[in-house]
């Protein structure tokens, strides 16, 4: 990740300034997460397994 990438806020963090904030970046293979307080952790993955994740917590399986 040498690039520099432009960081979304979640929609869910509220909005403020604060450093409780999810952010994320996309780019053609993969979706890089990471918290606004700890921005040098990244998680990566791509969109399959984070697709698989999102449906079984919608699912309440988890």
């Amino acid at each position: 990740m040498s690039t520099r990438l432009k960081w979304q806020k979640s929609s869910f963090s509220g909005g403020g300034e604060g450093n409780d904030c999810l952010e994320l970046v996309s780019s053609p293979t993969h979706i890089h997460l990471r918290e606004s307080d700890t921005p040098t952790t990244v998680l990566t993955t791509t969109p399959t397994p984070l697709t698989h994740l999102l449906d079984a917590i919608r699912a309440q399986t988890l």
